[in-house]
C-alpha cells in the first residue's frame, strides 16, 4: 500500500456526490483500518470493506477502534465521522468539502448578515416544513410560536396513529434511558439527523454555525436543517418502531431511519434545500478555482503579486 506522501490528493472530481452517498454507517465493538481507498471493519467475524466514497456519515458506537490510516481516507473523501456513545450520538469529526467553490458559503454569510433576509430565510425554513401554511408577515416569536404548537400536534397526532400512549416529550441531556420506548426513539432519530444534517452542510461548504432559526451554538446552521425533516420523517418513524416494539429501541430507529433515509432520497432532497434556501446555485464540484477581492465586486487572478507598479512587475508570480 502506497503511503501517504505517494498518494495523489482526491478532487471533487473523484468523489461521490453527497445525494448520492449512503446517509450514515452505524459500527461497534469492532477495529477499522483502512486498505487502500476503503476502510475495514474488522471483528471476531472478520472483515468487511466498506468504499470510503460512499459514506456521507460513519457512526462509530461503543466498542470501536479505528487508525490514523482509516481517518486520513475517511477525511480525504468528505466522509462525516461521529462518535456515538451510549447516551446519543456527538459530532467530532468531518471530512473536507466535497466542493471546492466558496458559493454557497458566501451566499449563507450575505443572508444571514442581513436581519431582514436572516427572517426570511427562517420563515422559508417554516413553509417547508408546513407547506400548508403561509408564515410571511410572522414575527421571530409568532413563528417560534406556531412551530412549538405544530409539534405538539405531530406527537399527539403519531399517538392517536400508532396507539402508544403520549405522556410528553422528555429527554434528560446525558441519560438516554430516562424517557420511555418513544421518547428514547425520537430522540435516536433526531441525533442520527444532526450528524446525517452536519454532513451535509460540510460537504457543501457551509458553515455549520450561521443560523437562521438556531443562534449562538457551533451548530446552529446544522439544527435547523435536521428540524426540517422531524415532523415529517423523523417522528412518525420513531412512533412506528415504538410502537413495533420496546426492545432495542434505538439500534431499530437507527436502521428504519437509515433505509428510510435511502427510500425517500432525503440526501438530494437535503442538498436541494440548503441552495434553494440560500438562493444561491453553486458551481459545479469540480470548479477550483481561487480568486482574490478587488474593488467594486471585481475578482482579480490569485498567486500574482500586485505591488508593483509596471503591468510586468504587478503579473509575476507570488510564489
Amino acid at each position: 500500500m502506497a503511503t501517504v506522501s505517494q498518494r495523489a490528493a482526491l478532487t471533487p472530481r473523484h468523489l461521490t456526490r453527497t445525494g448520492e452517498r449512503l446517509s450514515f454507517i452505524y459500527l461497534e465493538r469492532c477495529v477499522v483500518h483502512r486498505d487502500a481507498n476503503a476502510i475495514t471493519a474488522e471483528d471476531a467475524e472478520g472483515a468487511t470493506h466498506i468504499p470510503s466514497a460512499t459514506i456521507g456519515t460513519l457512526l462509530l458506537g461503543p466498542g470501536t477502534r479505528i487508525t490514523h490510516q482509516a481517518m486520513s481516507v475517511l477525511g480525504e473523501t468528505g466522509a462525516a465521522v461521529a462518535w456515538v456513545g451510549e447516551q446519543g450520538v456527538r459530532y467530532y469529526a468531518g471530512g473536507r468539502a466535497l466542493t471546492r467553490s466558496s458559493a454557497l458559503a458566501e451566499a449563507q454569510a450575505v443572508q444571514w448578515a442581513n436581519p431582514r433576509s436572516r427572517l426570511s430565510v427562517a420563515r422559508a425554513m417554516y413553509r417547508l416544513r408546513f407547506p400548508d401554511e403561509n408564515p410571511d408577515g410572522l414575527t421571530r416569536k409568532g413563528l417560534l410560536g406556531r412551530e412549538g404548537r405544530r409539534v405538539k400536534d405531530c406527537y399527539r397526532a403519531e399517538a392517536a396513529r400508532t396507539g402508544i400512549r403520549w405522556r410528553g416529550r422528555r429527554y434528560v441531556p446525558g441519560d438516554f434511558t430516562a424517557g420511555d420506548a418513544v421518547n428514547q426513539a425520537i430522540t435516536a432519530a433526531a441525533q442520527c439527523m444532526y450528524g446525517v444534517a452536519h454532513a451535509v452542510v460540510s460537504s457543501l461548504g457551509c458553515s455549520p454555525a450561521l443560523g437562521f432559526v438556531h443562534s449562538g451554538h457551533e451548530l446552529s446552521f446544522v439544527l435547523a436543517i435536521a428540524d426540517l425533516y422531524k415532523t415529517g420523517l423523523g417522528i412518525p418513524l420513531a412512533f412506528d418502531v415504538a410502537a413495533e416494539s420496546e426492545e432495542d429501541v434505538a439500534s431499530r430507529t437507527r436502521r428504519a431511519l437509515r433505509d428510510r433515509i435511502n427510500e425517500t432520497s432525503l440526501l438530494d432532497r437535503c442538498v436541494d434545500d440548503i441552495k434553494n434556501l440560500l438562493g444561491a446555485v453553486a458551481p459545479g464540484v469540480e470548479r477550483d478555482v481561487v480568486t482574490l477581492q478587488s474593488d467594486g465586486g471585481e475578482e482579480v487572478a490569485a498567486g500574482r503579486n500586485y505591488g508593483g507598479t509596471e503591468p510586468r512587475e504587478a503579473e509575476e508570480m507570488f510564489w
